[in-house]
């Protein structure tokens, strides 16, 4: 299945990485370094899926899940924190500010597209 899906990172290298991951499957992938931009985005483009970093400038990844979630136009959007706060509680702390699912960093190539595609069906 073919998606069109919002990066919202700020970090150049891991956005290269995961655009170059989901393009190779055939994914459309659209990009964001910040959070407003990231919900701006959203909105306009009503992407299948949204990869939300955690630690973003200007507003972090729990504050942009939160209003990603209370908007009734992204109701049915998932989104995924892709992060690397892995310690205890950051996976139900980033669930309870509205992310439907959560993904490591670092990532690993080998296992990543099937880990978002989980998310898309």
């Amino acid at each position: 299945m073919k998606a069109r899906i919002l990066c919202i990172e700020d970090n150049e290298q891991n956005l290269y990485l995961l655009t170059l991951l989901l393009k190779s499957k055939g994914h459309e992938v659209l990009q964001a370094r910040e959070g407003l931009e990231g919900i701006e985005s959203a909105l306009r483009n009503k992407p299948d899926l949204i990869l939300l970093d955690i630690q973003l400038p200007l507003m972090d990844g729990y504050a942009v899940a939160r209003l990603l979630s209370s908007n009734p136009d992204l109701l049915d959007i998932p989104v995924v924190a892709v992060t690397s706060y892995a310690m205890a509680g950051d996976r139900e702390k980033a669930l309870g500010a509205g992310c439907t699912g959560f993904i490591e960093k670092p990532i690993n190539p080998d296992t990543f597209i099937e880990q978002v595609e989980h998310y898309l069906s």
